[in-house]
């Protein structure tokens, strides 16, 4: 087996922009489930729509590569108040069923013949970021080193991501730290002494629905920065993902979606690139296809344990954690 290149291919995740892309939407989940106590299953949701936001934006309405990235973050917006107003009142496992469906709703919606002339249906949409790339400071030329060796757009699209990410971890820590955030968590503990202290839960929990939904949808844009936007990336294994680099972090911490999202990937890479090679080598006796279907499997394992005994995560403190009501 060669161990150079299988050491080689997982160190890129340390600073991919899929990474990048899912510490985003985790820390807006964070809002959503680890401050608010909202039991969210359609973060990939959020996601469609600021990437179909932002790429529709550029190739069909010829709005330059800024305009349509706000757009994509209005989106996500606009679709956390349409996901709110029917579904905030409902008890959480009846919420999570109603997420589930509104995430599959809108990646159906994005693959439909209907939209086909926006969306491109099942084919998806490439070639929205000239304008993105034409903005890049990097003149033409490799950087870094090792595996961590860059194009100029490759860099440009890291260094955007990680701008992005840095201004959601400032401003979700900013925003527990104030009146606001205090109230939020108040909401997750117990809504009803809260209500008895006359605060408007449910106008909290769409603000935070928001909140969260702007960021996922900030995500979604860096997903889509590298390449493409193709529908069938947007499936519930998405969520769970999301999920998993959540409560591997810590649900109710500011850097715990961010440090869950490189330990997820980097491991996930690595499995990814280990038991194949195995297979091939004879060591494992199944076939490569079946070797990466046991790094699924040993993902969901690795979630099933780290729920059992580490529930608050690698960051999260057992003084606060999240219950859910």
């Amino acid at each position: 087996m060669d161990f150079g290149s299988i050491f080689s291919n997982t160190a890129v995740y340390l600073i991919s922009p899929v990474t990048i892309a899912y510490a985003l939407a985790a820390t807006g989940l964070a809002v959503h489930f680890g401050y608010a106590g909202l039991l969210n299953f359609g973060m990939a949701a959020f996601m469609a729509i600021g990437g179909y936001g932002y790429a529709i934006s550029v190739l069909s309405l010829g709005l330059p590569w800024w305009i349509g990235m706000l757009i994509g973050l209005i989106g996500g917006a606009l679709f956390a108040i349409l996901l709110g107003i029917p579904t905030l009142r409902l008890r959480a496992d009846y919420l999570a069923i109603a997420t589930i469906a509104a995430g599959e709703i809108v990646r159906l919606l994005f693959t439909t013949q209907l939209f086909d002339e926006w969306t491109n249906s099942a084919d998806g949409l490439a070639q929205y970021n000239g304008g993105f790339r034409d903005a890049n400071p990097f003149p033409e030329g490799t950087y870094g080193f090792g595996p961590w060796t860059f194009s100029a757009n490759d860099l440009w699209n890291r260094v955007f991501g990680i701008i992005l990410l840095a201004v959601a971890i400032l401003l979700v820590w900013a925003l527990m730290r104030s009146p606001w955030g205090r109230v939020l968590k108040g909401i997750r503990e117990d809504e009803d002494a809260v209500r008895s202290l006359g605060k408007n839960v449910f106008a909290y929990k769409m603000q935070a629905l928001v909140v969260g939904g702007v960021i996922g949808a900030a995500g979604g844009i860096v997903f889509v920065l590298p390449s493409a936007v193709v529908p069938g990336n947007y499936t519930t294994s998405l969520t769970f993902f999301l999920w998993t680099i959540l409560l591997l972090g810590g649900a109710a911490t500011v850097f715990g979606p961010t440090l869950g999202a490189v330990l997820f990937w980097v491991v996930y890479a690595f499995l990814a690139n280990l038991l194949p090679s195995m297979a091939r080598a004879g060591i494992l006796p199944i076939t490569d296809s079946q070797a990466s279907t046991m790094v699924l499997i040993f993902i969901g394992v690795a979630l099933m344990l780290l729920v059992i005994f580490r529930p608050q995560g690698i960051l999260g403190d057992k003084r606060e954690m999240t219950f859910v009501k």
